[in-house]
């Protein structure tokens, strides 16, 4: 089976295409847990136990992991996640070219699937493309405002340059794992796209603290029901007013608590739209 076929089985399961983020930022992890052997696996424990009911997918990203004890709570936090019979997208935005591709896409051996950055061309993503099993999501209209300085740059063709992305990676899905990231916060782009690769499924960022456009995100997101929504510090970070009193970061022992309810709440509210 593809990764694409598990994430549908997936999404079926548990009736969402929530995608939780799982991007522990230590300065903003409770008190209490900052002196456990590895707080980010303390954390991210506690937010899998609390949404994996409501998470089609998580969504790890590499850059809250990149450090020795780092490495090792991205490690305890996938194989809790396969436990929980919820796959593991891994943000890693990687992109190079030979050996070293190789070497980056050697993380599939651990993730479901990854995000990879095309700018460099096929050659620097054939390595993570010829892993059938594996999903591959290749970034195309990203939803930060400096995305448009060079996505939205016009070719000599006329179609700007995330058009021509979108158009690449559908003759690229040789394999039936390729998707695309393209962002809530510009429905009208998302809706272009979706034209443009009627059968690749999005990772669709943006919906939560970027306040994206969540019908949209699941309208134009979704490739025969399969997709990703989303949202990262919206939900992983729900419970930050609700220690204020006992911890000086604003997270009580329960915090795990506000953040399955803020998964429930999205899943809820994108499903109005499916």
């Amino acid at each position: 089976m593809t990764f694409f076929d598990r994430l549908a089985d997936r999404i079926e399961s548990v009736d969402s295409v929530v995608s939780v983020g799982l991007d522990p930022d230590m300065d903003r992890l409770p008190e209490h847990l900052l002196d456990r052997d590895l707080p980010r696996w303390a954390f991210n424990r506690r937010i899998i136990d609390a949404t994996h009911e409501h998470a089609a997918c998580y969504k790890p990203n590499a850059a809250f992991y990149e450090d020795p004890d780092g490495w090792r709570a991205l490690e305890e936090t996938i194989a809790y996640a396969h436990g929980k019979d919820v796959p593991v997208l891994l943000d890693a935005k990687r992109g190079d070219i030979g050996n070293t591709a190789r070497q980056y896409a050697d993380l599939l051996d651990r993730a479901d699937a990854i995000t990879a950055n095309p700018y460099m061309g096929r050659d620097s993503l054939e390595p993570f493309l010829e892993r059938s099993e594996a999903g591959v999501f290749l970034l195309c209209r990203t939803s930060n405002p400096g995305g448009a300085d060079i996505q939205n740059l016009e070719l000599a063709s006329g179609e700007p340059v995330y058009e021509r992305v979108a158009a690449l990676a559908d003759t690229w899905n040789r394999n039936g794992n390729v998707g695309l990231v393209v962002g809530a916060t510009q429905p009208e782009e998302l809706a272009e796209i979706r034209e443009i690769v009627p059968d690749l499924p999005f990772l669709v960022p943006g919906v939560g603290a970027q306040g994206g456009d969540a019908e949209a995100a699941v309208e134009h997101g979704l490739a025969d029901g399969v997709g990703l929504v989303n949202s990262s510090r919206g939900i992983i970070f729900a419970g930050e007013d609700s220690g204020a009193r006992s911890d000086p970061r604003g997270m009580g022992e329960d915090f795990h608590k506000a953040s399955g309810q803020a998964a429930k709440q999205l899943k809820q509210r994108l499903n109005q739209f499916r």
